[in-house]
């Protein structure tokens, strides 16, 4: 036969631990999942355009035309590219314009993707070269940007610039 005591503060000491894990429990499945306002803001103003079903060049030129770019019918470079596995300064730049549209690339690191450039050829109040880039993974445009080919150049997103 076994006897065995507990004391008083052992039962306060497993009480406390209960509690504080019944607490946490209720915290988790009772707040709400946390989403910036930013990325609600851009899935709700890029509802409009399909990022899907982009096969081949022509497709990658409608889905700039959906944005209201005119674009040559034949792409200047179809390039197969790498996402790196590790992003320098240069390139989280350049995911931060991308997650600025609504897309992000570190998702697809050490990836191998397909780019499509156009000469983009109604860029309003500018006279220099415009390219787009597509940058498309399994058939679903996941980057890219509209860019001059000036050194003092820019670089943008797909959206249409309302005046440059």
């Amino acid at each position: 036969m076994f006897i065995y005591t507990v004391r008083a503060n052992t039962l306060k000491f497993i009480g406390i631990i209960g509690a504080a894990v019944l607490a946490l429990c209720m915290l988790i499945v009772f707040l709400p999942a946390y989403e910036p306002a930013t990325t609600a803001a851009i899935a709700a103003s890029t509802s409009e355009y399909r990022y899907d079903k982009v096969k081949t060049e022509a497709d990658a030129a409608a889905f700039l035309e959906q944005f209201g770019w005119e674009v040559e019918k034949e792409p200047l470079e179809t390039l197969e590219i790498r996402i790196p596995s590790q992003f320098d300064k240069v390139m989280n730049a350049y995911n931060e314009l991308q997650k600025n549209q609504g897309l992000d690339l570190s998702r697809y690191k050490d990836k191998d993707v397909l780019r499509y450039t156009f000469r983009i050829t109604n860029y309003p109040n500018y006279t220099g070269t415009v390219y787009a880039n597509v940058i498309v993974y399994k058939n679903k445009v996941i980057g890219g940007d509209i860019c001059s080919s000036d050194v003092t150049g820019f670089i943008n997103g797909f959206v249409f610039p309302e005046s440059r």
